[in-house]
């Protein structure tokens, strides 16, 4: 980061794929990745103009708006982002993070897994950035429909500057209506990701909610409603343990379960998931769930997936996910204090 000059600089959105595709790669070799791949080279492009004519002559089958939109993103990436801004990439492989950076290089077309792509190098600062470091306002642009995006909304340069150095975000004190904030490209609106922002909404009322030995209880009565009998561990220490689980009337039944819960903001280190291992051993359990509110750090991460098949770890979005699936036998006290609806929306068709 001591590279780049301590000037505010423009914040961008760049997804890597509808589903993430790109993610891993992006971040294991240091790349801002969109698709496109149809639409040629645009190191010859050196206007708006110019881009949307290779879009065009790729694309001839597709409607002005289209174009234009298309157009518009790809100019973005290859013309208007430069050297030393910062970009936000919502992670669809890593829920609950967003990875940012800053770019480092200009734009080139490459070949990524035998396609080809449209690229940036970037300097990946902090790619696991836990969303709930982040103010809902600043999420809801970060929830647009968009492959690439200029965020700038409410001091966004300030405040995803304090978030790359390493802290939470600030916030925006002077925010009165939240509904409203998203961006605005130069060719016309952008579509917001409801879903998304109603996620993140529940992420911050569990977060209001469920803190400490409360976070443990509600852990609790998801296994209950998925027909665990339970064993919760007073509040205060806990030896190592939050919660005993297991099948049957009594809970002797298989799997027994070991259940560990954090509640702390920063993802937890290795320790955290080799002290449940140690846990694991001491009461013969044959399984265990590690639910970490801000995630795992991702050497933590690497070594769950070495053993994925008698550890699970989740994260607050793991967590929502979770509650999606038996909210409807959630006990009333925990529905009351999350009263939530299922609803149906339509889906914008994807800009890519």
């Amino acid at each position: 980061m001591s590279a780049y000059k301590e000037v505010l600089r423009p914040v961008w959105l760049v997804r890597a794929g509808q589903h993430g595709g790109d993610e891993a790669i992006a971040l294991g070799e240091g790349l801002a990745i969109i698709g496109y791949s149809e639409i040629p080279d645009l190191s010859s492009a050196s206007s708006f103009e110019d881009v949307l004519e290779l879009v065009r002559n790729a694309r001839p089958e597709d409607s002005p708006s289209r174009l234009r939109n298309w157009s518009s993103q790809l100019a973005a990436f290859a013309l208007r982002i430069q050297q030393g801004d910062i970009v936000a990439l919502p992670l669809k492989t890593s829920t609950g993070k967003v990875a940012l950076g800053r770019i480092a290089g200009p734009y080139k077309q490459a070949t990524i897994a035998g396609e080809k792509r449209h690229t940036r190098k970037v300097e990946w600062i902090r790619p696991d950035t836990p969303r709930t470091d982040i103010e809902q306002d600043l999420l809801y642009s970060l929830g647009a429909f968009m492959t690439v995006c200029r965020i700038q909304r409410n001091d966004a340069e300030s405040r995803f500057a304090t978030l790359i150095a390493g802290e939470p975000d600030p916030g925006f004190a002077e925010v009165t209506d939240k509904t409203t904030l998203h961006e605005e490209p130069r060719e016309g609106k952008v579509e917001i990701n409801l879903t998304e922002i109603a996620h993140d909404q529940i992420v911050k009322r569990l977060r209001e909610r469920f803190q400490k030995h409360d976070l443990a209880r509600l852990v609790e009565a998801i296994l209950q409603a998925d027909s665990y009998h339970t064993k919760l561990s007073p509040p205060g220490p806990d030896g190592g343990v939050d919660i005993l689980a297991g099948r049957g009337a009594l809970g002797l039944d298989g799997p027994s379960l070991c259940v560990q819960v954090k509640s702390q903001e920063k993802p937890a280190d290795v320790s955290v998931f080799r002290a449940l291992q140690g846990t694991m051993q001491s009461f013969s359990a044959d399984r265990g769930l590690l639910v970490c509110w801000g995630g795992v750090t991702a050497p933590t991460e690497k070594e769950a997936r070495q053993h994925y098949f008698n550890i699970r770890v989740w994260d607050a979005s793991d967590l929502v996910k979770a509650i999606y699936r038996v909210y409807d036998r959630l006990p009333e006290e925990i529905q009351a204090d999350l009263p939530l609806k299922p609803v149906w929306m339509i889906v914008p068709e994807d800009d890519e």
